[in-house]
């Protein structure tokens, strides 16, 4: 079908409600003068969520094969080997380790949510994606003493922008700085998926919509919309001043109710700009949104994920994800759009969204590769335009993929689903994930394509992914023990925590907080005879924890006084902290039914795991240039804190006193 889009101007889509302020000129002192003596460069690809690992995502094997020619030529020319990342193992503490070569005990970002004591645990006080999280410096403070100009893009912990010395930064992702919108599905009003999506339908489970319910009306005023031969539904699909409405119709005259279409329509009295089927996209509009006081251009496209019966629509609104408040220096965001087109950053959000209707796949499929697209062309574009001595960037979608509903369940031998996948299915998956990996070896390639004899390229990533086969709710545990106590939520009639009634509580990634006189108000750490009571009493009701056939979920139950163990920092964990067994994942959502157990959507996981306990949890780790050894494979996985300290000393930099990494001295020449 022939799509046509008129020139629109559409009002202010979603936007993270973060605590952003408008983005403005990064002061310039000047910057110091040092001899660099070896001027080397850098491009770090950093891809989020990329499992590597000898059993099953044996990218090295891949490569070999000739599934991934840019990673073998990269093996090729350097040294490469299986990284084991840090607990908890998830985006920000591991970015946070990369970027720093310490542990969370040193650069302080112990989750993604960070509570302190002092502030109510209802919301975080400080999120693990700001570069404020950190205690020490990250890797582009050091290179640019080294007077090297740096570009980072779509990295966690990246912003508020950190740069000094003209260093350019694009979205750091969640980084609670710019106006950094998000994507958004509208969905036919249902009070039981209302209910059954709880905070799940908003961003971290309690920031801005990412699923919004709407409710159908009649399509009364509407001009010269399509033939419908059943009586047609309309929707409001206005959202923080956006004006847009979208009209279900019927296509087909067979004598059943039942929409095939949508027309998309500006103005209630207006006619449409679109109709589109299932699975059709508008092509990109231009867009202006509203942030804070602000006007923001920006672009759209729209797709139609499913519509049927009578009025059930499930529509997608994606936002392009450069802006001028977003970007550092502003300008960057056109200059940008201009070369690459409006920018897909990843698909889907977090918490998954694209996951509960079979035509879900589908669509994340597409968002997928026009991420994976629009990242390879802008790394040629960066080159061209800003010709960067550091260049170091992240894409969110790998994890975004083996995380989701649709392949790591059935792809992993030892997830529980594996066994009932016919094979050709599962074929069928697996190319669907080889042409992911394909997508960042694209991107490895220009990089490569672009970086001369002395740039340092190294491909790594924060942690992979295992297969999760119960979802493990903790919340639903302590209410049954009486220690947590739950309201309904009004907005979904989802159960939520009742603050002032509970003394024992979950909250992600892996702490428990605990007071015998319970956690309203600012929380602040209990101690004395009862503490120690109830804390011993729910770590060994953690530790008894066991699902139907007896397997246990949790895999260790660590007091705050000895978070050294595991390389945390004792004023950011909780009073427990809990490690999952491969196979479950926690969340902290109650539910009506008070399952402690049950089947998820999603079938990949990582966020509660020990690093040791799976080998679905490393990474790969590839480094070429200057001083490396070629073709060398490192016989052992190393630590992901030991790739920056390497990195630096392949440089020629000083490895600053802070880091706690080793330099990999075999991969040396």
């Amino acid at each position: 079908m022939f799509i046509f889009w008129q020139p629109v101007v559409l009002a202010a889509l979603v936007v993270a409600g973060l605590g952003c302020q408008p983005a403005g000129p990064v002061p310039t002192p000047e910057q110091p003068v040092v001899d660099l003596g070896h001027p080397t460069r850098l491009h770090w690809f950093i891809p989020d969520g990329t499992r590597a690992d000898p059993d099953t995502f044996d990218v090295f094997r891949w490569a070999a094969e000739g599934r991934l020619p840019n990673v073998a030529a990269l093996m090729a020319r350097g040294s490469y080997g299986y990284s084991i990342p840090v607990f908890p193992t998830h985006t920000p503490v591991n970015f946070a380790t990369l970027l720093t070569g310490a542990y969370p005990e040193v650069h302080g970002v112990a989750d993604g949510p960070i509570r302190v004591s002092g502030q109510p645990l209802a919301n975080p006080s400080v999120s693990g994606f700001s570069s404020s999280a950190r205690k020490i410096p990250a890797i582009w403070s050091t290179l640019e003493a080294t007077r090297r100009s740096v570009f980072l893009m779509s990295l966690p912990g990246s912003t508020p922008p950190e740069l000094q010395y003209g260093g350019i930064t694009v979205r750091g992702r969640w980084g609670g700085w710019g106006a950094d919108f998000s994507s958004l599905i509208f969905e036919t009003e249902s009070a039981s998926r209302r209910e059954s999506l709880g905070r799940q339908a908003k961003l971290f489970l309690q920031k801005e919509e990412l699923t919004r319910f709407v409710a159908p009306m009649p399509a009364s005023g509407f001009k010269d919309l399509p033939k419908s031969w059943s009586p047609p539904a309309a929707f409001d699909l206005s959202a923080n001043g956006m004006a847009l409405y979208g009209v279900a119709l019927d296509g087909t005259d067979d004598g059943v109710v039942n929409a095939d279409r949508i027309a998309f329509v500006l103005d209630p009295d207006g006619a449409p700009f679109a109709v589109l089927a299932e699975g059709e996209w508008t092509a990109w509009a231009p867009t202006t949104l509203r942030w804070q006081d602000a006007d923001v251009p920006s672009n759209v496209r729209i797709e139609v994920i499913r519509v049927e019966g009578a009025d059930f629509i499930r529509v997608r609104v994606l936002v392009d994800a450069l802006n001028r408040f977003i970007t550092e220096p502003p300008e960057v965001a056109d200059e940008l759009r201009a070369d690459v087109g409006p920018m897909v950053d990843y698909a889907d959000s977090f918490p998954a969204q694209l996951v509960h209707y079979p035509e879900d796949k589908a669509a994340f499929i597409d968002e997928a590769n026009q991420s994976l697209r629009w990242h390879s062309k802008a790394v040629d574009a960066i080159y061209s335009r800003y010709h960067p001595d550091v260049f170091i960037h992240s894409i969110y979608t790998p994890n975004q993929m083996l995380t989701s509903r649709w392949w790591m369940g059935s792809i992993d031998p030892t997830a529980a689903q594996y066994a009932k996948v016919a094979e050709a299915d599962r074929k069928v998956l697996w190319d669907e994930v080889f042409a992911m990996y394909r997508g960042l070896d694209d991107i490895l390639g220009r990089a490569m394509a672009n970086a001369d004899e002395n740039t340092v390229v190294v491909f790594s990533s924060d942690h992979g992914v295992a297969p999760m086969n119960r979802v493990v709710r903790l919340n639903n545990l302590f209410a049954s023990r009486g220690w947590l106590q739950t309201k309904l939520d009004p907005a979904t009639g989802a159960p939520v925590v009742d603050w002032s009634g509970t003394k024992v509580v979950f909250l992600n990634m892996d702490a428990i907080y605990i007071h015998p006189d319970g956690l309203g108000g600012a929380w602040v750490r209990a101690s004395g005879p009862a503490y120690e009571a109830l804390r011993d009493e729910v770590a060994a009701a953690l530790e008894a924890l066991r699902d139907g056939d007896g397997a246990p979920a949790v895999a260790s139950v660590v007091r705050w006084e000895s978070a050294a163990t595991m390389r945390l920092p004792t004023d950011r964990v909780g009073d427990l902290i809990v490690a999952n067994h491969p196979g479950f994942g926690w969340s902290e959502e109650a539910t009506r039914d008070g399952l402690v157990f049950d089947t998820p959507l999603a079938t990949g996981y990582k966020q509660g795991i020990l690093p040791g306990a799976t080998k679905a949890v490393w990474t790969p780790f590839i480094i070429a240039g200057p001083g490396i050894k070629a073709g060398y494979r490192i016989p052992e996985p190393i630590q992901s804190v030991d790739q920056l300290p390497t990195i630096l000393t392949a440089m020629g930099v000083a490895v600053p006193d802070q880091v706690q990494g080793q330099v990999l001295r075999e991969v040396l020449k």
